[in-house]
């Protein structure tokens, strides 16, 4: 890849290390969402290696100060979840155009990039599904089972069903393909049956 596309990338990554929130990995600590994009990056990388660079950017920055707007400032209610998060993918997608912007990409890149990272036209837009697979594939094998322990089973059912909805026959042979733990394995079977 080229050098400006390194250098967007450690734009991002300098971005989201600015996260408050941490994860514990190995014997030390991440910002949440630069570890997410790592994943979400290393995913990408083995489900579609031939990623266009509009969408390896859209994935490396898809939660981008995912902290700056938090849940709680929304009713904690279904309309409310949905409301915070458009209000993410909107904020997700100015603060892409400011960084690309500022690196002097091409204008019809950065306009790829924020489509990508709006998910707009997910069913329509092959890249756009590949992110929506590389979504639910990281939460699927990264955060799910923790999901699952903190809530009650007809909630994780429903989700995994509607995460299910979401990917694409390619991400749904993929996510049949995940290391998951015989708990995490009994709840996806339980909820596909």
């Amino acid at each position: 890849m080229s050098t400006l596309f390194t250098q967007a990338i450690q734009a991002f990554d300098e971005y989201n290390a600015n996260d408050p929130n941490h994860e514990i990995v190995g014997e030390g600590t991440v910002a949440k969402e630069l570890l997410y994009a790592q994943r979400m990056t290393q995913k990408l990388m083995t489900f579609a290696p031939e990623a266009s660079e509009a969408l390896q950017l859209a994935v490396r920055c898809q939660h981008i100060g995912r902290w700056e707007i938090a849940r709680k400032d929304f009713p904690m209610d279904r309309v409310g979840y949905l409301q915070w998060r458009n209000k993410e993918k909107q904020h997700h997608a100015e603060v892409v155009e400011e960084i690309l912007s500022h690196l002097e990409y091409p204008r019809t890149t950065i306009d790829r990039v924020k489509f990508l990272v709006q998910k707009k036209q997910m069913k329509h837009d092959e890249e756009s599904q590949t992110l929506e697979d590389v979504v639910c594939l990281v939460f699927m094998e990264y955060y799910f089972e923790d999901f699952a322990k903190e809530h009650d089973e007809e909630k994780v059912l429903s989700i995994l069903q509607k995460t299910w909805k979401k990917m694409s026959e390619k991400g749904r042979e993929a996510a049949l393909q995940l290391s998951l733990s015989e708990y995490a394995l009994a709840l996806v079977n339980k909820a596909l049956s």
